[in-house]
């Protein structure tokens, strides 16, 4: 039995991991579990799994919950609380699902306490590759991804040798706003960039998948979890999301890995590894689906994704600065303080006046992301000024 740890428990990802636990309970045990501050979904998964541990992030939802749940099981709040999620001793596995740069630490202190990690939270390596990966190695725990472009390559490699790869090709939706002309993205609303039209995913996924940031995130997650340069890393649209990603191979042959859009499948992939068990729902048929289509992407309209593969080839630090301010922009951006397009020109504008740093340690890697999240907010309100 596998006994898990599910940080972010509440949102798109950890629901549909608990869907996967519900579906295999003779194999899974749920241990702990941890969200932001969605108490009612919170109480619900601690009565329905009974884990030893329950953490809400958000500190004034910790009494609420602790008397909701009462002596079922133990609470916990704050980051100390999410690193005891993390780190619980009767977790061998820890589902890290947390949205944006908040789950690196956690994730973090899972790998020290030789935790297997089943990663759908990309900021972790976007921020913190290098020190995550020699973590990882340091001590002999996998990484195994969630996201479902990231699986589909760990899937097509199989137990083909690094050596045999030539390209790795990260299949894009193109999100909501694929066919729009740059000036119609002048005008496009946050409903708009939330009408996603083949996942159904968290706001702030949702928005970066829209801007094509999330694919830019995705590339430099790839070279760390696959040891490859930012060359060897192609984005190819592909509207019907049926392939989730390719891996060419020396000879020329490429291996892809097709499927419907069901994040349950990456996820069970991850946690029963290397097995495969069946799971319920539609198959995919391709003479019904009819064809497959591809396109380059357009960075003239979408300049997250040529963000994100020039600040792979800067350094560390410039990947940091890139998500830190992404983070922030599109905060603005969900609360309706800037338009869709301001979220680029606000990530570029905070790292040109960023200097590249590398080999950095955790608390280095956590001072730069809220260095680029302040100025990206300082630099929103001198423009608001100027008007």
């Amino acid at each position: 039995m596998k006994r898990l740890s599910v940080l972010g428990s509440t949102g798109s990802i950890g629901t549909q991991t608990m869907d996967v636990i519900r579906s295999n309970k003779e194999l899974f045990s749920l241990e702990a579990i941890a969200a932001n501050s969605s108490v009612d979904l919170l109480e619900q998964q601690v009565r329905e799994f009974r884990p030893k541990l329950a953490v809400v992030y958000d500190e004034s939802k910790y009494i609420e919950l602790k008397n909701r749940v009462g002596a079922l099981t133990e609470v916990a709040t704050g980051l100390e609380g999410l690193i005891a999620a993390a780190t619980i001793t009767e977790a061998d596995t820890v589902v890290s699902s947390i949205v944006g740069i908040a789950g690196l630490i956690p994730t973090y202190h899972a790998i020290t306490h030789k935790k297997n990690i089943a990663l759908a939270n990309k900021e972790t390596l976007v921020a913190g590759g290098r020190l995550i990966m020699a973590k990882a190695k340091e001590n002999n725990i996998a990484i195994l991804p969630v996201d479902s472009e990231h699986s589909a390559i760990f899937q097509s490699i199989g137990c083909n040798k690094k050596s045999q790869v030539s390209k790795i090709i990260l299949t894009a939706s193109g999100g909501p706003f694929r066919t729009k002309t740059k000036e119609e993205l002048l005008h496009v609303s946050l409903a708009d960039a939330l009408n996603h039209p083949n996942w159904k995913m968290g706001k702030k996924i949702t928005v970066d998948s829209a801007s094509l940031m999330n694919k830019g995130l995705e590339v430099i997650e790839a070279k760390w979890l696959f040891d490859v340069s930012a060359e060897e890393i192609e984005v190819c649209v592909h509207p019907q999301s049926i392939i989730h990603s390719m891996v060419e191979f020396v000879d020329g042959s490429v291996v892809a890995q097709l499927g419907l859009p069901d994040m349950k499948l990456p996820i069970q992939y991850a946690l029963t590894y290397p097995d495969r068990l069946p799971m319920s729902g539609d198959r995919l048929n391709l003479a019904k689906l009819g064809n497959l289509s591809f396109e380059e992407p357009d960075i003239n309209r979408f300049p997250s994704l040529k963000l994100a593969y020039d600040a792979l080839n800067a350094g560390d630090s410039a990947c940091i600065v890139m998500n830190g301010a992404n983070e922030a922009a599109v905060e603005l951006f969900l609360n309706s303080k800037i338009s869709f397009i301001e979220i680029p020109r606000l990530i570029a504008a905070v790292l040109e006046k960023h200097e590249i740093r590398n080999n950095l340690c955790l608390e280095e890697i956590i001072e730069i992301d809220q260095w680029a999240r302040n100025l990206t907010n300082v630099l929103f309100e001198k423009r608001c000024s100027s008007c």
